[in-house]
């Protein structure tokens, strides 16, 4: 996303960031052309190209694209459409190397180890120095495909407010967005491989990811000094060019966003249409704004919510997904339910019926999307069910070629048309 040219107030903007595979057509394997792609579009091999209501990029793999919004925007509506076109644009100028691009959040059988190519140009030295320290041709790094949601805010008692809410909403991300359950070719036992590996991508230094869940600050200062500060200095000893000492280093599940005066959420699995990510993306900010606008808690409550029992409640529903039971209490009580324990999929119900209760046609060009999510399950659950509980690469093929049917033809898996 564009920096910002200036502070928004809270909730009247979003930006909207998409990243995919780019895959054989006939083998589905996939191939480090981003270079070429961007060339192909701009004449350069640059990172970036600027194409009118979105633009293109490329970060760390080369066979990896993202398509994101040029500027916030105050709404979504009409952004799957323009993301639509582009993901045509893109998937033509690749018809020419037999490639197209492919959604969901992992690639079902890349093997990273021998598969992965690092991007060669702009921004290399902080791709090389990552690769250096973490070994970057693994799953957590270089196979791994999200949704990036940037939700903006104008002062510091907006840091607040958002941090909070944001916090109390990612732990229940995966049981909405999950859509990575394969890995190398297996059934991997979890909704979302992705944020499996991604938790622990970073262990040599356990600061920058932390639990994901990020730690309860709630001023500016604060986070510099709680979540950025302690990373930067467990960098130092190994990092001494101090080339990774940015705040993007921090690999929480949300992180501040100075530059740009926002909290980017990272937790969406990427999906199989723009459709479907975008859907997703109204519904996880407008839980956020529900949460900030003290509709089910009050910040005072909120602001108290230690890390422990959020990461608890991540840790199951990356495992189960919208089939994870949740049974804290007093976390159900921070969404303003008495139960005592609820699936993933319940407490979603519940909080897409509260949107369209107080912000009524919020949901509106998302409905049937939504709809399907809430009644046939998550991607991954789907996927599953179209592959059967002993997949052979044979199926694994097919449903990854309908899936990147779905991107190329604005379809929901299995086949149904967004509105």
């Amino acid at each position: 996303m564009a920096t910002l040219p200036r502070p928004y107030p809270l909730f009247s903007r979003i930006g909207i960031e998409i990243e995919y595979m780019i895959v054989d057509w006939t083998t589905l394997r996939v191939l480090p052309v981003a270079d070429r792609l961007l060339h192909a579009a701009s004449g350069s091999f640059g990172n970036e190209v600027v194409r009118g209501e979105v633009g293109w990029s490329n970060e760390l793999a080369a066979h990896c694209l993202e398509i994101k919004a040029t500027e916030p925007a105050a709404s979504l509506d009409g952004i799957d459409a323009a993301f639509g076109r582009s993901i045509r644009e893109a998937n033509a100028l690749l018809a020419g190397q037999g490639a197209e691009l492919l959604g969901t959040g992992m690639h079902p059988f890349m093997n990273p180890a021998t598969e992965t190519r690092l991007w060669p140009y702009g921004y290399h030295e902080i791709y090389e120095a990552f690769d250096r320290l973490f070994d970057c041709k693994r799953h957590g790094w270089a196979n791994l495909q999200s949704v990036h949601v940037n939700l903006p805010f104008a002062n510091d008692e907006e840091f607040g407010r958002l941090h909070a809410a944001v916090r109390l909403v990612l732990p229940i991300i995966p049981a909405i967005a999950a859509s990575s359950p394969l890995v190398e070719g297996r059934l991997s036992g979890f909704a979302d491989t992705r944020l499996e590996f991604y938790r622990s991508n970073s262990a040599q230094v356990p600061s920058i990811t932390g639990a994901v869940i990020p730690e309860p600050v709630f001023t500016m200062e604060e986070y510099r000094d709680t979540i950025l500060g302690p990373i930067y200095r467990d960098l130092a000893p190994i990092d001494p060019t101090g080339i990774l000492c940015e705040e993007w280093v921090n690999a929480r599940g949300a992180i501040a966003r100075f530059d740009r005066s926002a909290i980017e959420i990272r937790l969406i699995d990427a999906q199989e249409t723009p459709g479907a990510d975008l859907a997703i993306a109204a519904a996880v900010a407008g839980a956020v704004k529900l949460v900030a606008g003290e509709q089910f808690s009050s910040f005072a409550a909120q602001k108290f919510f230690p890390v422990e029992p959020l990461a608890a409640i991540l840790l199951d529903t990356i495992r189960e997904g919208e089939a994870a039971v949740i049974g804290d209490a007093a976390y159900l009580a921070s969404f303003g339910k008495k139960d005592r324990s609820l699936t993933g999929r319940d407490l979603w119900r519940y909080i897409v019926a509260m949107i369209d209760k107080n912000d009524p046609g919020a949901l509106s060009p998302h409905r049937a999307v939504l709809e399907k999510i809430l009644d046939q399950g998550t991607l991954a659950t789907r996927i599953i069910a179209a592959l059967g509980p002993m997949p052979r690469h044979e199926g694994i093929l097919s449903v990854y070629r309908t899936l990147c049917g779905c991107l190329r033809n604005g379809t929901i898996f299995p086949g149904q048309e967004t509105p």
